[in-house]
Protein backbone atom coordinates (compact mmCIF):
# COMPACT_ATOMS: atom_id res chain seq x y z
CA UNK A 1 0.00 0.00 0.00
CA UNK A 2 1.44 2.93 -0.51
CA UNK A 3 0.68 6.89 0.63
CA UNK A 4 -0.86 9.59 -0.84
CA UNK A 5 1.45 11.88 -2.45
CA UNK A 6 1.93 15.25 -0.95
CA UNK A 7 1.36 18.64 -2.79
CA UNK A 8 5.17 19.66 -1.49
CA UNK A 9 6.40 16.79 -4.56
CA UNK A 10 7.36 18.59 -7.43
CA UNK A 11 5.53 16.22 -9.60
CA UNK A 12 2.81 15.49 -7.54
CA UNK A 13 1.28 19.50 -7.35
CA UNK A 14 -2.56 20.27 -6.69
CA UNK A 15 -3.64 22.29 -9.85
CA UNK A 16 -5.51 25.49 -9.64
CA UNK A 17 -9.03 23.84 -10.29
CA UNK A 18 -8.54 21.09 -7.26
CA UNK A 19 -7.03 23.96 -5.00
CA UNK A 20 -10.05 26.22 -5.59
CA UNK A 21 -12.41 23.09 -4.98
CA UNK A 22 -10.67 22.21 -2.05
CA UNK A 23 -10.66 26.00 -0.14
CA UNK A 24 -14.39 26.27 -1.24
CA UNK A 25 -14.95 22.78 0.24
CA UNK A 26 -12.72 23.91 3.62
CA UNK A 27 -14.56 27.20 4.33
CA UNK A 28 -17.73 24.83 4.37
CA UNK A 29 -16.58 22.32 6.49
CA UNK A 30 -15.70 25.56 9.03
CA UNK A 31 -18.94 27.14 8.64
CA UNK A 32 -20.75 24.08 9.24
CA UNK A 33 -18.64 23.21 12.40
CA UNK A 34 -18.88 26.49 13.44
CA UNK A 35 -22.92 26.36 12.96
CA UNK A 36 -22.71 23.37 14.87
CA UNK A 37 -20.92 25.17 18.02
CA UNK A 38 -23.68 28.34 17.86
CA UNK A 39 -26.39 25.39 17.97
CA UNK A 40 -24.92 23.75 21.08
CA UNK A 41 -25.24 27.78 22.83
CA UNK A 42 -29.14 27.78 21.40
CA UNK A 43 -29.45 24.81 23.59
CA UNK A 44 -32.63 25.31 26.10
CA UNK A 45 -35.65 23.67 27.92
CA UNK A 46 -37.63 21.05 25.66
CA UNK A 47 -35.65 21.69 22.72
CA UNK A 48 -32.50 19.97 24.40
CA UNK A 49 -32.52 16.82 22.56
CA UNK A 50 -32.58 18.28 19.49
CA UNK A 51 -29.92 20.97 19.70
CA UNK A 52 -28.00 18.53 20.85
CA UNK A 53 -28.86 15.94 17.97
CA UNK A 54 -28.20 19.18 15.59
CA UNK A 55 -24.70 20.01 17.43
CA UNK A 56 -23.46 16.40 16.99
CA UNK A 57 -24.62 16.65 13.01
CA UNK A 58 -22.74 19.75 12.20
CA UNK A 59 -20.00 19.34 13.66
CA UNK A 60 -19.47 15.60 12.69
CA UNK A 61 -20.61 17.27 9.35
CA UNK A 62 -17.91 19.95 9.75
CA UNK A 63 -15.25 17.71 10.77
CA UNK A 64 -15.87 15.15 8.42
CA UNK A 65 -15.74 17.46 5.38
CA UNK A 66 -12.44 19.21 6.64
CA UNK A 67 -10.93 15.84 6.87
CA UNK A 68 -11.76 15.00 3.61
CA UNK A 69 -11.19 18.65 1.93
CA UNK A 70 -7.18 18.15 3.97
CA UNK A 71 -6.88 14.99 2.08
CA UNK A 72 -7.90 16.14 -1.10
CA UNK A 73 -4.92 18.76 -0.53
CA UNK A 74 -3.00 15.60 -0.09
CA UNK A 75 -4.28 14.19 -3.26
CA UNK A 76 -6.38 11.12 -2.18
CA UNK A 77 -8.79 10.05 -4.35
CA UNK A 78 -10.86 8.53 -2.15
CA UNK A 79 -11.69 11.56 -0.57
CA UNK A 80 -12.87 12.64 -3.74
CA UNK A 81 -16.55 10.89 -3.73
CA UNK A 82 -17.41 11.95 -0.05
CA UNK A 83 -16.47 15.41 -1.27
CA UNK A 84 -18.76 15.01 -4.34
CA UNK A 85 -21.82 13.56 -2.45
CA UNK A 86 -21.58 16.31 0.23
CA UNK A 87 -21.90 19.16 -2.68
CA UNK A 88 -24.67 16.88 -4.46
CA UNK A 89 -26.41 17.12 -1.09
CA UNK A 90 -25.62 20.60 -0.65
CA UNK A 91 -27.06 21.72 -4.16
CA UNK A 92 -30.34 19.83 -2.59
CA UNK A 93 -30.55 21.49 0.59
CA UNK A 94 -29.83 24.87 -0.80
CA UNK A 95 -32.76 24.66 -3.51
CA UNK A 96 -34.77 23.84 -0.48
CA UNK A 97 -34.23 27.05 1.19
CA UNK A 98 -35.17 29.32 -2.49
CA UNK A 99 -37.77 31.85 -1.92
CA UNK A 100 -38.35 34.69 0.19
CA UNK A 101 -35.95 35.92 2.59
CA UNK A 102 -33.56 32.89 2.01
CA UNK A 103 -33.27 32.88 -1.39
CA UNK A 104 -29.55 34.70 -0.89
CA UNK A 105 -28.77 31.24 1.21
CA UNK A 106 -29.85 29.25 -1.47
CA UNK A 107 -28.14 30.85 -4.44
CA UNK A 108 -24.44 31.11 -2.20
CA UNK A 109 -25.17 27.48 -1.34
CA UNK A 110 -25.94 26.08 -4.99
CA UNK A 111 -22.90 28.39 -6.20
CA UNK A 112 -19.74 27.43 -3.89
CA UNK A 113 -21.44 23.39 -4.20
CA UNK A 114 -21.43 23.62 -8.36
CA UNK A 115 -18.18 25.52 -8.57
CA UNK A 116 -16.50 22.92 -6.18
CA UNK A 117 -17.75 20.36 -7.97
CA UNK A 118 -16.39 21.99 -11.19
CA UNK A 119 -13.18 22.16 -9.58
CA UNK A 120 -13.39 18.44 -8.75
CA UNK A 121 -14.15 17.58 -12.31
CA UNK A 122 -12.01 19.28 -13.75
CA UNK A 123 -9.92 17.38 -16.19
CA UNK A 124 -6.36 18.53 -14.72
CA UNK A 125 -7.97 17.57 -11.28
CA UNK A 126 -8.91 14.23 -12.39
CA UNK A 127 -5.63 13.67 -14.05
CA UNK A 128 -3.85 14.63 -10.28
CA UNK A 129 -5.94 12.41 -8.42
CA UNK A 130 -5.45 9.62 -10.55
CA UNK A 131 -3.17 6.47 -8.94
CA UNK A 132 0.17 6.97 -9.60
CA UNK A 133 2.04 4.15 -11.37
CA UNK A 134 5.23 3.98 -9.03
Amino acid sequence: MTSAPTSRDPRHRVPAPLAVAVSLVAVEAVVYFLFGIVEASQARGEALALAVTATLFFVLWGAGLGFCAWNLWRLASWARAPVVLAQLIQVMVGASFWGGNTTVVAVVAIAVAVVALAGIFHPQSLAALEPSEE
